[in-house]
């Protein structure tokens, strides 16, 4: 119904112009999901081509290893660490490293008394990571000061245990309770 009522046609403009904001801002925020949606989901399969390709580098390093260099395997090697280096692949673990449990999984732990810290001595498979995602931790051997003694009186919770091996609590706990039986008195 057309009117030509000045105030009226100014409150409609202004629905209209409201209305087109709303429904632009849903259209912009829909496009920036939909941009963070694909880049999340290559990033995923990112990580997945990578995960999958890891165990080829472990192979190409063992060949390297025990094979003599030829040109054809320094040019598969070059060229494998290249393209998985451009698709993000970091790989870490190095001789010297402060072990951090975070990225490294110790499998040997040497004790040496003047060592105030943990180090990485020796790089047994090395780790991989895509920016910040861990995609396999480095297996390594560390040097460090021997583990602080267990008290056994005391658990986790810092609360006193019994005395007794082990097996004896454990057995104990695991039997159920029993009541003392009543003994009643002879009249």
């Amino acid at each position: 119904m057309p009117t030509r009522d000045p105030t009226q046609l100014q409150r409609l403009l202004q629905e209209r112009t409201v209305d087109l904001q709303r429904v632009k801002a849903e259209y912009d925020n829909y496009r920036k999901r939909v941009r963070r949606d694909r880049m999340a989901v290559r990033e995923i399969a990112v990580a997945n081509v990578l995960r999958a390709l890891v165990p080829v580098l472990d192979a190409v390093d063992r060949t390297c290893a025990h094979e003599p260099m030829t040109r054809g395997l320094e040019d598969i090697t070059d060229t494998l660490r290249t393209q998985l280096g451009s698709l993000g692949l970091e790989a870490f673990g190095e001789e010297g490293d402060a072990f951090d449990p975070a990225c490294h999984e110790a499998l040997v732990h040497h004790i040496s008394a003047d060592a105030d810290r943990l180090i990485c001595t020796k790089i047994l498979r090395s780790g991989y990571r895509l920016g910040d995602q861990l995609l396999r931790p480095a297996h390594v051997e560390v040097t460090g000061p021997p583990p602080p003694a267990r008290n056994r009186l005391r658990d986790e919770c810092g609360e006193p245990r019994d005395e007794r091996d082990d097996t004896e609590a454990h057995d104990e706990r695991a039997r159920p309770s029993r009541p003392a039986p009543r003994v009643r008195p002879s009249e």
